[in-house]
């Protein structure tokens, strides 16, 4: 019997190894990145949301899209769509992922600033497509890192165009998750947070985003490890929050963590003596 080449063994352990790396990634991945930590539990995210519900109501800069994710149907989904193409009032795919892509490393008060004026100089996306990225860097600079920024939004349109004909992301409303993710991923600049802010506000998917505020929160809750890093706190508290719970109480955490800053201090054990104030709603909960 003829025995197999070295360069055949060879293959056929290198193909069993990824095999095998491949099954571990999943388990790991369907485990999350802290199977062993319990926290937080269902009873937890909803004492902390009611919690933060009564102390600050809820945040009228989400009301909007906490309408559209209470009221929304196939119907309404497809009249949102054509009002999108038309130019109608409603925020399109496209604009709330430059929107999102705005907000990075910045205030939401620049981000939001920038976007506005960028809309205002651009009426449409072809005309921000055909304009000079001087121009955008222009419009977009008091959000800060004007000349990535821009790059980003022009590859962003330019991506678009070639691999779909128009400016639009309104396709991924037909997506899975996991596929809307792939597809986001595509584009330079995009992160799992501005990936999962266009799933929460603009497709009405039940995902959990982490930013600096959220992130710091969720350690000081003990939600995390304390040594987590923000794409392992996304994978924990997206296994761990219930689905019905994570727009409100990420919208809620958000906004407890720009209005009490001693909250998200790092290095904070949310003690008295460390100068949290004694009217934080969450001094409770650490």
């Amino acid at each position: 019997m003829q025995k197999p080449s070295k360069r055949k063994l060879l293959l056929q352990q290198t193909t069993a190894s990824r095999s095998k790396s491949s099954k571990v990634s999943s388990v790991v991945e369907e485990q999350g990145p802290f199977p062993s930590h319990p926290r937080p539990t269902p009873q937890d995210c909803r004492a902390v949301r009611d919690s933060l519900l009564s102390f600050h109501g809820f945040p009228p800069q989400f009301a909007h899209y906490r309408e559209q994710r209470l009221h929304h149907d196939g119907s309404s989904l497809r009249t949102q769509n054509s009002a999108h193409d038309s130019g109608g009032d409603s925020e399109s795919v496209l604009d709330g992922l430059v929107k999102a892509l705005l907000s990075q490393n910045t205030t939401e008060f620049n981000s939001l600033g920038a976007f506005s004026n960028l809309k205002s100089a651009f009426p449409t996306w072809e005309d921000a497509l055909a304009a000079d990225k001087k121009h955008i860097e222009n419009a977009i600079r008091s959000g800060g890192l004007a000349p990535t920024k821009a790059s980003y939004i022009k590859n962003i349109l330019t991506s678009l165009l070639e691999r779909k004909g128009k400016l639009c992301l309104e396709y991924l409303r037909d997506l899975s998750t996991i596929e809307i993710k792939a597809e986001l991923s595509h584009f330079k600049g995009i992160g799992p947070k501005t990936v999962a802010c266009v799933l929460m506000f603009n497709l009405q998917r039940d995902d959990f985003p982490v930013d600096t505020h959220v992130y710091e929160i969720a350690k000081s809750l003990g939600w995390v490890p304390y040594v987590a890093d923000r794409n392992k706190t996304y994978i924990h508290l997206n296994q761990r929050i219930p689905n019905e719970l994570k727009f409100d109480l990420n919208c809620l955490l958000y906004t407890h963590g720009k209005l009490c800053q001693k909250c998200t201090k790092k290095g904070s054990n949310w003690e008295r003596e460390n100068g949290c104030d004694d009217s934080c709603p969450l001094l409770e909960y650490c």
